[in-house]
């Protein structure tokens, strides 16, 4: 169990959990148009925002968000025909998987300008067989650090079965993968109870 805030790369099993380096090192295109697909879209133009819902799917590069709602705002300039979106905001059952991982929470906030997601509610992480939970889970894209804590949406309320901010006594769990051996060695007999005499 990992306590108190944990600093993870986005490729975050590394040496420790014998991932590639290159893996590690991946970095999001987050200069890449948005695409995106929806049952059904409200346009608001007075106040620069686009509403999706039905199961949307936003597609940036290599990186694909899914979720029941996504809000998108824009800047009001145009770019090669379309607008200029400058922060999304998803809600229900929220994913962000990417070829070497997935991410997912009840909530999330990907502000294109400062190239950071933040999801929070009941957070897990995954990479192959290695899973971080948390309430909360800040993804710089531009570094590729990821970092977990305990707060976030869910978890205590006043009100049971209300939606509210933990208290900062959450925790991070997680499990990580050991590397197999190729050739263990024998094991050592266990240390005698009492000491040998000395001589």
């Amino acid at each position: 169990m990992i306590r108190a805030t944990a600093l993870l790369p986005i490729g975050f099993t590394l040496a420790l959990l014998a991932a590639s380096p290159a893996a590690a090192q991946q970095r999001h295109d987050s200069n890449a148009p948005i695409d995106f697909d929806a049952q059904h879209i409200e346009l608001q133009d007075k106040n620069n925002r686009v509403i999706l819902s039905g199961g949307v799917r936003i597609k940036q590069a290599e990186m694909t968000l899914t979720g029941a709602r996504v809000t998108l705002a824009y800047t009001g300039q145009i770019t090669d025909g379309s607008p200029e979106v400058s922060r999304l905001d998803a809600a229900g059952g929220v994913t962000v998987t990417r070829p070497d991982q997935s991410a997912s929470g009840q909530y999330a906030v990907y502000d294109v300008n400062k190239r950071i997601i933040t999801m929070v509610g009941g957070v897990t992480l995954k990479q192959g067989p290695n899973i971080v939970s948390g309430g909360r889970l800040v993804i710089n894209l531009d570094t590729g650090r990821a970092t977990i804590d305990g707060s976030g949406v869910g978890g205590s309320t006043a009100a049971p079965g209300t939606p509210g901010v933990q208290s900062r006594g959450g925790r991070v769990t997680g499990r990580f993968s050991v590397p197999k051996r190729a050739n263990a060695p024998a094991t050592a007999p266990a240390p005698s109870a009492t000491p040998a005499p000395k001589q």
